[in-house]
């Protein structure tokens, strides 16, 4: 009887220990554990090899890793995506650097990958468009200028980058919105920021579209008239209405971001998603930031996907609407 009394209260003994245990938790995944190799799928200069190289500094004070960074330019960054879908599956020390006009790319070129190969890390950055007319334009404000658009669509001419990227997704989304069909639109594509800018000046387009950067010196100089910006709301030192003010219920930013290899498991995206979080809260970072101009749009994991899935499903049918896509 005593044998059996000592066996019940080691059992019991036994039982509450386990009942103090703390419960069970997936696996916690270390990283970064070797050295983080980030594609910026365009030249080097650009907008994504400079995000990229920016992460490069920010990530390599944060992680004591070395962290390098590789080019590989084409079609919109959709050769670069090609690359890295088959590449770099399973592997979490793989970032990519991607944006909009790699959605818009991806339809456009009917490339063989798409976004959902690969794993949303995080938003990084965002550049809101602007509406520009030469500063001898008699178009004073961007209702003006819509009044005709809307009247004669084909007779007002928009200039700005390649076809089927981010200008002229706006100006798609902007005939859109004013009920102008949006295969009327008379868009005029250049190859380069130069291109778009000496046409504007000249008055070979009558408007342009581009980042609201890229004529920041021209408006300054007084040598353009800059109508509206693309933002929710408006820019801190830029004398311009959003075009929601001005009656177009349009926004759009031109957004930049990090992507993780395919097929990561929960654990290594919930580690990645950490370490770029800690990454955006470093001075490294943080000083970047305001040294570039740029607008921190920082968003990660699900609401970075919900966000992702969104602006394709819009882009989409923009680009439909404008002819460029079935």
């Amino acid at each position: 009887m005593t044998r059996i009394l000592t066996l019940v209260l080691l059992f019991a003994l036994l039982l509450s220990a386990c009942g103090n245990q703390p419960a069970a938790t997936s696996q916690t995944v270390q990283y970064p554990t070797q050295p983080i190799n980030i594609m910026a799928p365009a030249s080097p200069g650009g907008g994504w090899d400079s995000t990229a190289r920016t992460m490069q500094a920010a990530l390599a004070a944060t992680t004591g890793q070395t962290v390098q960074v590789y080019n590989v330019s084409g079609a919109g960054g959709t050769i670069g995506l090609a690359q890295f879908v088959n590449e770099a599956k399973g592997k979490p020390h793989e970032l990519m650097v991607g944006g909009l006009v790699m959605v818009g790319a991806i339809q456009t070129n009917k490339a063989p990958v798409n976004l959902s190969q690969v794993t949303p890390i995080a938003l990084l950055t965002a550049e809101a468009e602007a509406i520009v007319v030469p500063a001898d334009s008699k178009y004073q404000t961007l209702q003006a200028l819509i009044a005709d658009f809307k009247a004669n669509p084909t007779a007002i001419s928009w200039g700005g980058g390649s076809a089927g990227g981010t200008d002229h997704i706006l100006v798609g989304l902007i005939a859109k919105a004013v009920g102008v069909a949006p295969n009327q639109v008379n868009y005029i594509a250049y190859s380069g920021g130069g291109e778009a800018t000496a046409a504007i000046l000249s008055g070979a387009v009558t408007a342009g579209a581009s980042g609201v950067s890229e004529f920041a010196e021209q408006v300054a100089a007084g040598t353009m008239r800059m109508l509206a910006v693309s933002s929710e709301e408006r820019i801190e030192g830029v004398n311009a209405p959003t075009l929601k003010e001005a009656g177009v219920d349009v926004a759009l930013m031109n957004w930049r971001a990090v992507f993780g290899a395919p097929n990561l498991t929960a654990e290594q995206r919930a580690a990645v998603i950490a370490t770029i979080e800690k990454m955006h809260a470093s001075k490294e970072w943080q000083e970047a930031l305001a040294k570039n101009g740029w607008r921190d749009f920082f968003r990660t994991g699900d609401e970075f996907s919900t966000f992702l899935q969104n602006e394709i499903k819009r882009i989409e049918g923009v680009l439909r609407d404008l002819g460029l896509v079935q």
